[in-house]
């Protein structure tokens, strides 16, 4: 009988619980291990592998002769050749994330705009004195980069607000597309073409006043650059820290850089995470392992 192994809380609802228990012997773990080791220490004796990024990150090459059934859509930092030195064989979500994340940016769009942040729940204005005049959405440009799944739906939704929407895709002139851009909206996945691409010249060439939105690892721009121009040529960012191996992790050295500067609105990874999410990303994991224990492997990383 196949060995299916859960290895950290991943929000499954019951009648998930109920197809997994039909795919094989499972095991279920409701947190997350105190350490890669013991995370490494849970997958030992199991055919297939249903986890978070924890542990996973640090130790996936130490696995061997597995599958892994991944809820979420980020993998672009998993070495092919390394799986297949290993007969690891690894199938993921793609598109579970689309609506969370995509409401997440549109919210971060509007409270950068708008400096909501300020006029939410002020207490005192100075009386007689308008307060400071915001951006609205309508007729401003924001320019996606990417349009896969999420990027798509940002731009459905902005279209629906008034704004003029363009992608920036493969093949593209980075700089003619953003160079008039009011919002810039990172929604590239990771691989050797993007690792890099946003560098200082690309923030510095930036619209003043522009406003700079990621979803995305923070190996695709320059980080640096983009802390100190924020309050410069560019006006404000908001940032969801996807990289970072544990969600709701606010030690994390990345997102302590960000949240000191105040005009970088930053989240610890938790754009994803709806119940829309979780139905829609754990419900994938398991289609993907019935359709592996079928013989006909689906969303495989290849």
């Amino acid at each position: 009988m196949t060995k299916i192994i859960v290895t950290q809380e991943l929000d499954l609802f019951p009648d998930q619980v109920e197809r997994l228990n039909g795919l094989g012997e499972v095991k279920i773990y409701n947190d997350v291990a105190k350490t890669s080791q013991a995370w490494l220490g849970r997958c030992k004796g199991f055919d297939v592998i249903c986890t978070g990024k924890f542990g996973l990150t640090q130790m996936v090459y130490n696995l061997e002769n597995v599958f892994l059934s991944l809820p979420f859509v980020g993998i672009g930092w998993l070495d092919l050749n390394k799986l297949r030195e290993r007969n690891i064989k690894v199938a993921y979500a793609p598109g579970c994330n689309k609506d969370a994340v995509s409401e997440w940016i549109v919210a971060m769009i509007l409270n950068l705009a708008r400096n909501l942040p300020k006029f939410t729940n002020v207490k005192k204005l100075p009386a007689h004195v308008l307060p400071d005049r915001t951006t609205g959405l309508t007729g401003k440009t924001v320019c996606i980069l990417g349009a896969g799944n999420i990027g798509t739906r940002v731009g459905k939704i902005c279209d629906a607000l008034g704004a003029n929407v363009v992608f920036f895709k493969k093949g593209d002139d980075l700089s003619q597309k953003t160079k008039a851009a009011d919002f810039i909206v990172n929604c590239l996945s990771e691989n050797p073409t993007t690792i890099g691409l946003l560098d200082k010249e690309f923030f510095s060439s930036l619209k003043n006043g522009s406003f700079f939105i990621s979803v995305t690892s923070q190996k695709l721009y320059n980080t640096k650059a983009l802390i100190s121009l924020v309050g410069k040529n560019i006006a404000g960012a908001a940032i969801d820290v996807g990289d970072m191996p544990q969600s709701g992790d606010t030690g994390y050295p990345f997102y302590k850089r960000l949240l000191k500067n105040k005009l970088i609105l930053a989240t610890p990874h938790i754009a994803f995470n709806t119940d829309v999410t979780a139905r829609v990303a754990n419900d994938t994991m398991i289609d993907n392992i019935e359709a592996y224990l079928n013989g006909k492997p689906t969303n495989l990383l290849q």
